[in-house]
């Protein structure tokens, strides 16, 4: 066979190759079955309370322990509704130099690769000085990585989603409906640009605030397989049957595209990433939503002085309404994992955020602007 015709037919094969995987890339689906859910009275049951000031984040928050939680009706399961609370003390006075309290809990359960996770929610929390997450960590961060589903501060109008690894992991091809406009970064290393790690942000302004609860609230799923890891949200108006019945069963092909895709490709799974614990919080200011830089954006005054002092009426809008969290594994497996000591990834944590504290000080405008 001539050269020329030789490299012609290599050529039209590689492109095929390419095609057919992208195919690949964009039908690939698993199933998971229910194997945990957090819901109604018993939602508390299994998390553990940090119980300590925010040392992690330098916010002016004191994060409350379990019992005081419940007496001061930060962390409860509504009456009526039966959906779970989570929420910063908004009836105190504080006083400088006096932080205000809040929650912040973790799960006593790991979830390994291979789970998947569906938090169905009505409010998040919103406001000056307010900055919620909900997210999953390893014990040994930032060993075994971390996954951002929901974050954000003050009056933001876009959810941000990100992960956070040690060296070596980048978003590389995702499959997902956020376009390169919506990327801030791809390089998810926590001693890179600060540790703002690989953040894509929810164009649709019902992932957010206000908006988000005039919606009607909301659906994330997460998804952390060997494949790679993604997000999706879904308004209220726009959640699939098959979350809407609380079905034993999802299959990924059914709910369409993420918003947020990071690929295997760019960031091996079984390197970067291990067993997770999720979380929910609540710091106030902190090093992400005090910077004057940040703050002045969308709020006036100083976030500490104007804000988390004074009267608690500040923190009206700043809880979490969680209806459930389902957890769920591909299906044949079981991918949950008890710990025995919860105290014990709770002391990890302390000593190992404390010693990255100083990367989230600086070059948080980029994050916060997607500039």
């Amino acid at each position: 066979m001539p050269l020329t015709r030789l490299k012609t037919v290599v050529s039209g094969a590689l492109s095929l190759m390419t095609i057919l995987g992208s195919l690949v890339l964009l039908v690939h689906a698993d199933k998971y079955d229910i194997t945990k859910e957090y819901i109604g009275s018993t939602f508390f049951d299994e998390w553990t309370f940090y119980d300590h000031y925010d040392n992690l984040t330098n916010g002016d928050a004191v994060f409350v322990g379990a019992a005081q939680a419940a007496s001061d009706k930060l962390a409860f399961v509504d009456s009526v509704t039966n959906h779970a609370i989570i929420k910063v003390d908004n009836t105190s006075t504080v006083v400088k130099p006096n932080k205000r309290n809040t929650v912040r809990i973790q799960t006593n359960h790991m979830f390994s690769v291979g789970s998947l996770w569906v938090v169905d929610m009505l409010h998040v929390p919103y406001g000056c000085a307010v900055w919620p997450a909900f997210w999953s960590k390893s014990p040994s961060w930032p060993d075994g990585g971390e996954i951002d589903t929901f974050e954000g501060v003050n009056l933001d109008q876009h959810n941000s989603m990100a992960l956070h690894t040690n060296q070596g992991c980048s978003q590389v091809s995702p499959v997902q409906t956020a376009n390169s406009t919506w990327i801030t970064s791809t390089d998810c290393s926590v001693s890179s640009n600060q540790n703002q790690g690989c953040i894509v942000k929810d164009p649709n302004t019902t992932s957010y605030g206000a908006a988000f609860a005039n919606a009607g609230g909301g659906v994330w799923i997460t998804e952390y397989a060997e494949s790679g890891i993604s997000i999706w949200f879904m308004p209220r108006a726009n959640v699939p049957s098959v979350i809407s019945s609380n079905s034993s069963t999802i299959d990924t092909s059914a709910l369409g595209t993420p918003i947020a895709n990071w690929p295997t490709g760019g960031c091996d799974m079984k390197k970067f990433f291990s067993p997770q614990n999720i979380v929910f919080d609540i710091t106030l200011c902190g090093d992400l939503a005090r910077p004057p830089n940040i703050f002045s954006q969308q709020c006036p005054g100083v976030c500490y002085d104007d804000w988390v002092v004074g009267s608690g009426a500040n923190f009206n809008t700043a809880y979490f309404e969680v209806a459930s969290l389902r957890i769920f594994s591909k299906s044949g497996t079981n991918t949950v994992i008890s710990t025995n000591s919860a105290t014990e990834l709770l002391n990890a944590s302390r000593g190992v955020v404390m010693s990255v504290a100083t990367l989230l000080c600086v070059g948080l405008t980029r994050w916060i602007t997607g500039l």
